[in-house]
């Protein structure tokens, strides 16, 4: 749900009264912001509630996963283990270095801690995915029941407004008839 702006136009410069664009409904600068700040307020009530359900509905290591999925796609992961190649390779091939080598070319050791790494870490990262997207797919389901109720909402005041439209064309009927006699009565 998206921030909602009312457009308030001033009409007068001593006056601090507006409308809503479209609607001719006054209203004034501090109502506006007013209901700019109770749709805030709605949208993060909304919000905090998803994340209070989440929060609820995973346990601990579904949460462990989720933080281990987010750090293995940072920057901060990338150059944390850049580095730490950089150093494993630099350490195992400097000349100075030569006694200490653990891992001579063609670095067969790094190789299986890569393979160990990729092997824990694309399941985890996948299982946060899935979650992801079934928590998507719950806000899309409450994004569509807010949008259906709204719809329902915008239909009946359609209806309405249809109502209120023929009484006003009944009634100009009447005054047209009521002034049509009124002429008659003069002549």
């Amino acid at each position: 749900m998206g921030k909602r702006n009312f457009y308030v136009k001033p009409q007068d410069k001593l006056e601090d009264t507006s409308t809503f664009e479209g609607f001719d409904i006054p209203i004034n600068e501090g109502d506006a912001k007013r209901i700019d700040r109770l749709v805030d307020n709605y949208e993060s009530q909304i919000m905090m509630h998803l994340d209070e359900a989440y929060v609820n509905a995973t346990k601990w290591p579904e949460r462990l996963a989720d933080r281990i999925a987010s750090f293995g796609g940072s920057w901060a992961f990338i150059l944390i283990f850049a580095g730490a190649l950089a150093l494993w390779v630099l350490w195992n091939t400097l000349w100075f270095t030569r006694s200490l080598h653990f891992d001579r070319p063609p670095f067969i050791l790094l190789n299986l801690c890569l393979s160990f790494i990729a092997a824990f870490q694309a399941p985890i990262i996948m299982m946060s995915q899935n979650r992801q997207a079934a928590r998507d797919k719950h806000e899309s389901v409450i994004d569509f029941a807010i949008n259906y109720k709204a719809e329902q909402e915008i239909d009946d005041m359609q209806s309405h407004l249809h109502r209120i439209e023929g009484k006003l064309y009944k009634i100009e009927q009447l005054l047209v008839s009521l002034d049509e006699r009124r002429n008659e009565n003069r002549s």
